[in-house]
């Protein structure tokens, strides 16, 4: 059962929150990194990335930078622009895109959940991906970016949130990329309590986004545990900041290809080639996104086409019978070459955030062939995490994105 608890976050004051509150690390490179922080310092981005205080001379992964990120955040603390609260509280964090809302619970965590399966995986991480989050949160000794949690619904916990929602929030604000984030504190012990128990109901939690920050987080508490072997497992360093949502709120959106060449083929020989395993439709010039599980778009040649996957390609299998899956091994593997989409620089990948233009437009500056997919169902990310199984690389994109910087943990030194 999914052990979570409250915690005296560290959150920006009122009226910082807006200017505080920023997107994950991991969306920007470091130019545009620091072209937000230069437009806005006090930008939780300024802390995360904290490369941006440097030259580029100075390397992105040099230990000063994570020294100054240490320096940023105290300093920030010490002049009044974060506040702790007094009591370890939860807060719901509720973000509201196209309006369509969903609203977490912000948590902390078990690490020892995490390590028994009590939260499930879905993606394998990779350790210099991990290492650079491990050397932040270490140096910092701060979990600054939540990671995002997702749960089978429960009626009760519904109802609990759904109650706490009538209160005014503590922030109300809308972003630049237009999301609306709203966020209220839950300091009362019976809420507190009942919310606690709710969860020690629940038989497994899932990282739906976030498995390098989650894998990061566990093993800076591993490590604290190493240098402090009298724990108790009641500090701070044995639990990761999260902010938990029920599974029919969620959004993943498609998470579509694009291709450089067609390996070697001429147009005819390619669309003779996908028939083997697809049906294909001609649709003309006006952009085709798939309607249902087993179709694809494809845009060649200025034109969008629907394939559909032919009954004997599919598959009941958690992982088998994934889109991504049938894609890449009946499409992208046989007949394009890409063996190993992970490494393959022919292909990219194309969040469902930035539409079917984007697609368009890469094919007609740098790819020949793109792909649109139907997005993959919270309930197929639950299917292959309950069967401990992986899904292909780049099989959702979930929107919106949670904020950094609205919630720190602290973790003891």
């Amino acid at each position: 059962m999914a052990q979570i608890r409250p915690f005296r976050a560290y959150r920006p004051c009122q009226g910082m929150e807006k200017r505080i509150a920023a997107l994950p690390y991991d969306v920007y490179n470091r130019e545009e990194a620091c072209e937000v922080v230069k437009k806005n310092p006090d930008s939780f981005l300024a802390v995360d990335r904290a490369e941006t205080q440097f030259g580029e001379e100075v390397d992105t992964y040099a230990d000063c930078v994570y020294e100054k990120a240490d320096q940023l955040l105290r300093e920030k603390i010490q002049e009044g622009k974060f506040v702790q609260d007094p009591t370890p509280c939860f807060y719901l964090y509720e973000l509201t895109m196209d309006g369509n809302s969903q609203t977490g619970v912000v948590a902390c965590a078990s690490i020892d959940d995490y390590r028994n399966n009590v939260i499930k995986k879905h993606e394998n991480t990779r350790a210099d991906k991990e290492e650079d989050r491990i050397r932040h949160v270490d140096t910092c000794s701060m979990q600054t970016g939540p990671i995002f949690l997702a749960y089978r619904v429960k009626e009760e916990l519904q109802n609990k949130i759904g109650e706490i929602k009538t209160q005014a929030p503590v922030y109300d604000f809308v972003s630049e990329d237009g999301i609306e984030h709203r966020v209220w504190v839950i300091s009362e012990a019976a809420d507190v309590a009942m919310i606690e128990e709710a969860f020690a109901k629940i038989p497994a939690i899932y990282i739906a986004d976030g498995h390098h920050r989650c894998a990061s987080a566990v093993k800076v508490g591993l490590k604290r545990r190493e240098q402090h072997p009298d724990y108790t497992g009641e500090e701070e360093f044995n639990y990761f900041l999260s902010v938990i949502f029920p599974d029919e709120e969620l959004q993943i959106l498609d998470y579509n290809r694009v291709v450089k060449d067609l390996n070697g083929l001429d147009v005819d020989a390619f669309l003779a080639a996908i028939e083997d395993h697809f049906m294909i439709e001609k649709k003309g010039r006006i952009p085709y996104r798939p309607e249902k599980k087993g179709a694809f778009g494809m845009f060649l040649e200025d034109e969008w086409y629907c394939l559909t996957a032919k009954k004997e390609i599919r598959s009941e299998d958690a992982v088998e019978g994934l889109d991504v899956s049938l894609l890449q091994n009946y499409l992208l593997n046989p007949v394009l070459g890409i063996e190993d989409p992970k490494t393959d620089k022919r292909i990219d990948f194309v969040g469902g955030i930035r539409g079917l233009a984007e697609l368009e437009r890469r094919v007609h500056t740098d790819m020949k062939v793109a792909f649109s997919m139907y997005p993959t169902s919270i309930g197929e990310l639950f299917a292959v995490a309950d069967a401990g199984r992986l899904m292909p690389p780049k099989s959702t994109w979930f929107e919106p994105k949670l904020r950094s910087g609205l919630f720190l943990h602290e973790i003891e030194r």
